[in-house]
């Protein structure tokens, strides 16, 4: 079965192209930095919004025209998995991410369920060795289904927190099989609505002791991909309880759970709890946790997970920055976790979209290498911490000082105390700067 029969394979012509079905700026050999652009940007393809997507929203029905509709049930999910690989190899990405009910349907029961995902999960298996293609990271889908009204791993009833449990178990043990080198944790209905009816402690350490099952599962089958938990504050649930970065993070590390934990951040959710998307990446960075990125972009102007595609070429620069001074992502990836408007329903769009989002990542890479390169963040930086360096600066360091010994310090110098300027209209033209140029300046 041929699903993308009007579009050709996709290949990189240079920024001067005027072939909409090209990369202007990824060319996946070229070397940046000492490493291919592949290598950097690990692209992976969302199976959600690529495949299963219809175009659904609150207000309307189904909108996209995919050759494959004609079928269902288990038929569906097998043309899926054709046009997945199709997609990939026309693309030329070679990761992919799924949820469990994304590639395989539902059965009448839990065992009927699991004998279609052993299916699916063979077929899958098949075609990523005869294609050369890897899997990032899979996950359990637990907030689409009514069963999970109430969440799953903290919800209040144990019967579904048993069921949530044995979907996780059946995830890894296919992550085993496929060689998944991630798996993400996404808790859209691990929150609350309302504190009059919660008990909040009694769900967070229920959380706690569900993802120390799934740790000692993996680590029982053999399973050695990263886990990733990834942070949103809000939507479904009107709190979530990894509401962002710091937050999860602060929950691992009074659970006894960092040392088994990255993070999977979106860009999306991070502006939805009010951050830049690079204010998630530095704070993951610093703390030694950045694993893997969602790639899309939210609308500013709507308060919603709009999931589009990523085409902000100052947002991905700094992106890139951050990524780049984590020397890449590890096992992880830059998957695009976005979906085509609605009324962008032919199956070409869905081709632009991710041409469009590969050349934004590609670009931001390039203008990002230059600005490390130059050290044009690093020695401002520097220059603006520099009275720690030396002096007193230097003793509070090294905890050779004290309070009093400060005090005395304070009551000698003389006011007003001299500043330095924070440059920040400077710096911004400068990154400007290196944005527009990056194409001229850059060293591929």
């Amino acid at each position: 079965m041929t699903v993308f029969n009007n579009v050709p394979t996709i290949n990189f012509e240079g920024a001067a192209s005027t072939n909409d079905f090209s990369f202007k700026h990824y060319d996946k050999d070229a070397t940046v930095m000492g490493k291919s652009m592949d290598e950097w940007l690990r692209f992976s393809v969302a199976y959600w919004h690529t495949h299963t997507f219809g175009g659904e929203d609150p207000f309307g029905g189904p909108t996209m025209e995919r050759s494959y509709q004609k079928y269902s049930g288990m038929d569906l999910a097998k043309a899926r998995v054709e046009a997945n690989f199709e997609f990939l190899n026309k693309l030329g990405i070679t990761r992919f991410a799924f949820h469990d009910v994304d590639i395989a349907p539902e059965g009448n029961s839990l065992k009927e369920t699991y004998q279609n995902i052993d299916t699916i999960t063979a077929m899958l298996k098949d075609n990523m060795k005869e294609h050369g293609i890897g899997l990032l990271w899979n996950t359990a889908n637990m907030f689409v289904d009514r069963r999970f009204m109430h969440g799953a791993a903290t919800t209040n009833n144990a019967d579904v927190y048993a069921y949530a449990a044995a979907k996780v178990k059946k995830q890894l043990e296919v992550a085993k099989e496929l060689g998944a080198q991630n798996y993400v944790f996404w808790g859209g209905r691990e929150g609350y609505e309302t504190l009059l009816n919660t008990d909040m402690k009694r769900e967070m350490d229920n959380l706690a002791r569900f993802y120390h099952m799934a740790v000692d599962y993996a680590k029982e089958i053999g399973f050695e991909g990263q886990m990733l938990i990834e942070p949103k504050p809000r939507e479904p649930m009107k709190h979530q309880y990894d509401f962002d970065v710091a937050t999860a993070y602060a929950f691992l590390q009074k659970y006894d759970l960092d040392s088994h934990f990255k993070m999977n951040i979106e860009s999306n959710h991070a502006t939805l709890a009010g951050h830049t998307f690079e204010h998630e990446l530095r704070y993951a960075r610093e703390m030694g946790i950045l694993g893997s990125v969602d790639a899309n972009q939210g609308d500013l102007l709507l308060g919603w997970d709009t999931d589009e595609f990523p085409t902000d070429i100052y947002d991905a620069t700094l992106a890139m920055y951050e990524i780049l001074k984590n020397d890449g992502l590890g096992t992880g990836g830059l998957n695009f976790d976005a979906k085509v408007r609605r009324p962008s329903h032919k199956p070409e769009d869905l081709f632009h979209a991710h041409i469009a989002g590969m050349d934004t990542f590609a670009y931001g890479l390039k203008a990002a290498s230059q600005l490390i390169e130059d050290r044009v963040f690093e020695n401002i930086v520097e220059e603006r911490y520099s009275s720690f360096d030396k002096g007193v600066g230097s003793d509070i360091l090294a905890g050779k000082t004290n309070f009093k010994e400060l005090e005395a310090y304070a009551l000698e110098l003389q006011e007003p105390i001299e500043h330095q300027s924070g440059k920040q209209e400077l710096i911004k033209a400068k990154l400007n700067q290196y944005i527009l140029n990056a194409n001229n300046k850059v060293k591929v």
